[in-house]
Protein backbone atom coordinates (compact mmCIF):
# COMPACT_ATOMS: atom_id res chain seq x y z
CA UNK A 1 0.00 0.00 0.00
CA UNK A 2 1.13 3.53 -0.76
CA UNK A 3 -0.28 6.88 0.30
CA UNK A 4 -1.96 7.50 -3.03
CA UNK A 5 -3.74 4.15 -3.37
CA UNK A 6 -7.35 4.98 -4.22
CA UNK A 7 -6.48 8.62 -4.98
CA UNK A 8 -6.97 10.40 -8.30
CA UNK A 9 -4.59 12.99 -9.74
CA UNK A 10 -5.37 15.24 -12.70
CA UNK A 11 -2.19 16.35 -14.46
CA UNK A 12 -2.38 18.84 -17.32
CA UNK A 13 0.16 18.88 -20.13
CA UNK A 14 0.91 15.33 -19.06
CA UNK A 15 1.73 13.62 -22.35
CA UNK A 16 5.38 14.70 -22.46
CA UNK A 17 8.13 16.41 -20.51
CA UNK A 18 7.59 17.59 -16.95
CA UNK A 19 3.92 16.65 -17.05
CA UNK A 20 4.69 13.09 -17.98
CA UNK A 21 7.29 12.89 -15.22
CA UNK A 22 4.65 14.04 -12.74
CA UNK A 23 2.06 11.57 -14.05
CA UNK A 24 4.55 8.71 -13.77
CA UNK A 25 5.47 9.68 -10.21
CA UNK A 26 1.84 9.62 -9.09
CA UNK A 27 1.21 6.32 -10.87
CA UNK A 28 4.20 4.73 -9.14
CA UNK A 29 2.75 5.84 -5.80
CA UNK A 30 -0.56 4.13 -6.54
CA UNK A 31 -2.69 7.01 -7.83
CA UNK A 32 -5.03 6.79 -10.78
CA UNK A 33 -4.04 9.55 -13.20
CA UNK A 34 -6.03 11.64 -15.65
CA UNK A 35 -3.49 12.44 -18.38
CA UNK A 36 -4.70 15.73 -19.85
CA UNK A 37 -3.11 17.10 -23.01
CA UNK A 38 -4.07 19.01 -26.13
CA UNK A 39 -2.41 16.19 -28.10
CA UNK A 40 -4.93 13.40 -27.65
CA UNK A 41 -2.86 10.70 -29.34
CA UNK A 42 0.14 11.47 -27.13
CA UNK A 43 -2.08 11.51 -24.04
CA UNK A 44 -3.49 8.08 -24.88
CA UNK A 45 -0.02 6.68 -25.54
CA UNK A 46 1.25 8.00 -22.22
CA UNK A 47 -1.74 6.55 -20.37
CA UNK A 48 -0.98 3.10 -21.72
CA UNK A 49 2.66 3.37 -20.60
CA UNK A 50 2.05 4.58 -17.04
CA UNK A 51 2.92 2.17 -14.23
CA UNK A 52 -0.06 0.39 -12.73
CA UNK A 53 -0.57 -1.87 -9.74
CA UNK A 54 -4.19 -2.40 -10.65
CA UNK A 55 -5.31 1.23 -10.78
CA UNK A 56 -6.90 2.77 -13.87
CA UNK A 57 -5.62 5.76 -15.85
CA UNK A 58 -7.53 7.87 -18.36
CA UNK A 59 -6.50 10.16 -21.21
CA UNK A 60 -8.39 13.40 -21.83
CA UNK A 61 -7.72 15.48 -24.94
CA UNK A 62 -8.50 19.11 -24.19
CA UNK A 63 -7.40 22.74 -24.31
CA UNK A 64 -7.04 23.66 -20.64
CA UNK A 65 -7.48 27.36 -21.42
CA UNK A 66 -11.02 26.74 -22.71
CA UNK A 67 -13.89 27.14 -20.22
CA UNK A 68 -15.95 24.27 -21.60
CA UNK A 69 -12.95 21.97 -22.02
CA UNK A 70 -12.00 22.50 -18.37
CA UNK A 71 -15.44 21.28 -17.34
CA UNK A 72 -15.18 18.33 -19.73
CA UNK A 73 -11.85 17.31 -18.18
CA UNK A 74 -13.41 17.20 -14.72
CA UNK A 75 -16.51 15.37 -15.92
CA UNK A 76 -14.45 12.78 -17.80
CA UNK A 77 -12.16 12.22 -14.81
CA UNK A 78 -15.03 11.85 -12.36
CA UNK A 79 -16.90 9.48 -14.67
CA UNK A 80 -13.84 7.30 -15.33
CA UNK A 81 -12.03 7.43 -11.99
CA UNK A 82 -14.65 8.39 -9.44
CA UNK A 83 -13.45 11.80 -8.29
CA UNK A 84 -10.44 14.08 -7.89
CA UNK A 85 -7.98 14.39 -5.00
CA UNK A 86 -5.08 16.25 -6.62
CA UNK A 87 -4.84 18.79 -9.43
CA UNK A 88 -1.47 19.54 -10.99
CA UNK A 89 -1.59 22.58 -13.27
CA UNK A 90 1.42 21.87 -15.43
CA UNK A 91 0.46 22.81 -19.00
CA UNK A 92 2.51 25.73 -20.27
CA UNK A 93 3.91 27.19 -23.48
CA UNK A 94 6.69 29.51 -24.61
CA UNK A 95 6.82 29.35 -28.44
CA UNK A 96 10.35 30.27 -29.60
CA UNK A 97 8.96 32.74 -32.12
CA UNK A 98 7.55 34.78 -29.23
CA UNK A 99 10.96 35.49 -27.71
CA UNK A 100 10.50 39.21 -28.23
CA UNK A 101 10.32 42.38 -26.17
CA UNK A 102 6.95 43.96 -25.39
CA UNK A 103 7.17 46.31 -28.38
CA UNK A 104 7.53 43.47 -30.85
CA UNK A 105 5.37 40.81 -29.19
CA UNK A 106 2.00 40.52 -30.98
CA UNK A 107 -1.07 40.88 -28.81
CA UNK A 108 -2.43 37.49 -29.86
CA UNK A 109 0.83 35.82 -28.74
CA UNK A 110 0.59 37.56 -25.36
CA UNK A 111 -3.01 36.44 -24.98
CA UNK A 112 -2.30 32.81 -25.90
CA UNK A 113 0.63 32.48 -23.49
CA UNK A 114 -1.33 34.06 -20.62
CA UNK A 115 -4.36 31.90 -21.44
CA UNK A 116 -2.44 28.61 -21.29
CA UNK A 117 0.05 29.49 -18.57
CA UNK A 118 -2.20 31.39 -16.15
CA UNK A 119 -5.89 31.48 -17.08
CA UNK A 120 -5.90 27.69 -17.36
CA UNK A 121 -4.79 27.42 -13.73
CA UNK A 122 -7.84 29.45 -12.72
CA UNK A 123 -10.20 27.45 -14.93
CA UNK A 124 -8.92 24.05 -13.81
CA UNK A 125 -8.99 25.06 -10.14
CA UNK A 126 -12.50 26.47 -10.57
CA UNK A 127 -13.70 23.15 -11.99
CA UNK A 128 -11.68 20.78 -9.78
CA UNK A 129 -12.11 22.34 -6.35
CA UNK A 130 -15.75 21.22 -5.94
CA UNK A 131 -14.66 17.64 -6.68
CA UNK A 132 -11.68 17.87 -4.30
CA UNK A 133 -14.02 19.22 -1.63
CA UNK A 134 -16.25 16.17 -2.00
CA UNK A 135 -13.24 13.99 -1.09
CA UNK A 136 -12.74 15.91 2.15
CA UNK A 137 -9.77 17.94 0.91
CA UNK A 138 -6.70 17.48 -1.21
CA UNK A 139 -4.05 19.45 -3.01
CA UNK A 140 -3.43 21.73 -5.98
CA UNK A 141 0.14 22.03 -7.23
CA UNK A 142 0.84 24.77 -9.77
CA UNK A 143 3.93 24.49 -11.93
CA UNK A 144 5.44 27.96 -12.13
CA UNK A 145 9.10 28.62 -13.01
CA UNK A 146 12.22 30.29 -11.70
CA UNK A 147 11.28 32.87 -14.34
CA UNK A 148 8.38 33.83 -12.11
CA UNK A 149 11.01 35.02 -9.62
CA UNK A 150 13.75 36.37 -11.87
CA UNK A 151 13.62 36.67 -15.64
CA UNK A 152 15.77 36.36 -18.70
CA UNK A 153 15.35 38.85 -21.53
CA UNK A 154 12.66 38.76 -24.20
CA UNK A 155 10.07 36.55 -22.48
CA UNK A 156 7.62 39.17 -21.16
CA UNK A 157 4.44 37.10 -21.44
CA UNK A 158 6.04 33.93 -20.07
CA UNK A 159 7.61 35.76 -17.12
CA UNK A 160 4.38 37.60 -16.37
CA UNK A 161 2.36 34.38 -16.52
CA UNK A 162 4.68 32.51 -14.17
CA UNK A 163 4.78 35.40 -11.70
CA UNK A 164 0.99 35.38 -11.83
CA UNK A 165 0.95 31.65 -11.05
CA UNK A 166 2.89 32.30 -7.85
CA UNK A 167 0.52 35.07 -6.77
CA UNK A 168 -2.52 32.94 -7.60
CA UNK A 169 -1.03 30.08 -5.57
CA UNK A 170 -0.71 32.27 -2.48
CA UNK A 171 -4.20 33.69 -2.92
CA UNK A 172 -5.98 30.34 -3.40
CA UNK A 173 -4.10 28.90 -0.44
CA UNK A 174 -5.76 31.47 1.81
CA UNK A 175 -9.24 30.91 0.43
CA UNK A 176 -9.20 27.13 0.84
CA UNK A 177 -6.93 26.47 3.83
CA UNK A 178 -9.83 25.84 6.21
CA UNK A 179 -11.27 23.22 3.85
CA UNK A 180 -8.17 21.06 3.90
CA UNK A 181 -7.19 22.02 0.36
CA UNK A 182 -3.57 23.09 0.29
CA UNK A 183 -2.21 24.97 -2.70
CA UNK A 184 1.48 24.97 -3.57
CA UNK A 185 3.78 25.75 -6.46
CA UNK A 186 6.97 24.34 -7.93
CA UNK A 187 9.48 26.51 -9.77
CA UNK A 188 11.56 24.32 -12.09
CA UNK A 189 14.86 25.53 -13.45
CA UNK A 190 16.30 24.11 -16.67
CA UNK A 191 14.80 20.66 -17.20
CA UNK A 192 15.64 18.31 -20.06
CA UNK A 193 12.38 18.36 -22.01
CA UNK A 194 11.29 18.58 -25.61
CA UNK A 195 10.25 22.20 -25.02
CA UNK A 196 13.74 23.14 -23.87
CA UNK A 197 15.43 21.27 -26.71
CA UNK A 198 13.08 22.90 -29.23
CA UNK A 199 14.00 26.29 -27.84
CA UNK A 200 17.68 25.46 -28.34
CA UNK A 201 17.09 24.40 -31.94
CA UNK A 202 15.04 27.53 -32.64
CA UNK A 203 17.98 29.66 -31.55
CA UNK A 204 20.31 27.77 -33.90
CA UNK A 205 22.02 25.69 -31.20
CA UNK A 206 22.71 21.99 -31.10
CA UNK A 207 20.44 20.75 -28.28
CA UNK A 208 23.09 18.52 -26.72
CA UNK A 209 25.68 21.28 -26.74
CA UNK A 210 23.13 23.79 -25.43
CA UNK A 211 22.36 21.49 -22.50
CA UNK A 212 26.05 21.26 -21.68
CA UNK A 213 26.40 25.05 -21.85
CA UNK A 214 23.40 25.62 -19.63
CA UNK A 215 24.60 22.96 -17.18
CA UNK A 216 27.85 24.89 -16.73
CA UNK A 217 25.84 27.80 -15.35
CA UNK A 218 24.02 25.66 -12.77
CA UNK A 219 25.69 25.14 -9.37
CA UNK A 220 25.00 21.38 -9.53
CA UNK A 221 26.59 21.35 -13.02
CA UNK A 222 23.69 19.56 -14.71
CA UNK A 223 20.15 20.14 -15.92
CA UNK A 224 17.24 18.49 -14.16
CA UNK A 225 14.93 15.69 -15.25
CA UNK A 226 11.12 15.46 -15.39
CA UNK A 227 11.26 12.65 -12.84
CA UNK A 228 12.91 14.97 -10.33
CA UNK A 229 10.04 17.44 -10.67
CA UNK A 230 7.57 14.57 -10.34
CA UNK A 231 9.10 13.42 -7.07
CA UNK A 232 8.80 16.89 -5.55
CA UNK A 233 5.19 17.31 -6.72
CA UNK A 234 4.20 13.96 -5.20
CA UNK A 235 5.83 14.98 -1.91
CA UNK A 236 3.95 18.30 -1.86
CA UNK A 237 0.65 16.52 -2.51
CA UNK A 238 1.31 13.98 0.25
CA UNK A 239 0.56 14.02 3.96
CA UNK A 240 4.28 14.61 4.53
CA UNK A 241 3.67 18.21 3.38
CA UNK A 242 0.31 18.57 5.14
CA UNK A 243 1.25 21.81 6.96
CA UNK A 244 2.48 23.53 3.80
CA UNK A 245 0.29 25.86 1.78
CA UNK A 246 0.78 29.06 -0.21
CA UNK A 247 4.48 28.34 -0.75
CA UNK A 248 6.71 27.55 -3.70
CA UNK A 249 9.67 25.20 -3.98
CA UNK A 250 12.51 25.80 -6.44
CA UNK A 251 13.82 22.67 -8.15
CA UNK A 252 16.66 24.26 -10.08
CA UNK A 253 20.02 22.79 -9.10
CA UNK A 254 20.82 25.88 -7.06
CA UNK A 255 20.23 28.56 -9.70
CA UNK A 256 18.07 30.78 -7.48
CA UNK A 257 20.58 30.51 -4.65
CA UNK A 258 23.23 32.05 -6.90
CA UNK A 259 23.22 35.83 -6.97
CA UNK A 260 24.03 37.48 -10.29
CA UNK A 261 27.02 39.20 -8.68
CA UNK A 262 28.60 35.79 -7.98
CA UNK A 263 29.38 35.09 -11.62
CA UNK A 264 29.03 31.73 -13.34
CA UNK A 265 29.70 28.54 -11.39
CA UNK A 266 32.19 27.68 -14.13
CA UNK A 267 34.34 30.54 -12.78
CA UNK A 268 34.46 29.21 -9.20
Amino acid sequence: MTEFDGKVAVVTGAATGIGRGIAEAFAVEGASVAVVDIDGDAARATTLELPSAGQTHVAVSADVSDFDDAKRIVDATRDALGGIDVLVNNAGIQPPETNLNVEDLPEDAWDRILDVNLKAHYLMAKRCIPEIRKRGGGCIVNIASVQGLQSQSQVPAYAASKGGVLSLTRQMALDYAREGIHVLAVCPGTIDTRLVRTAAEASGQNPKQAMETWAAGIPMRRVGTPAEIGDVVVFLASEKASFMTGEYVCVDGGVMALGGWAGSPAEW
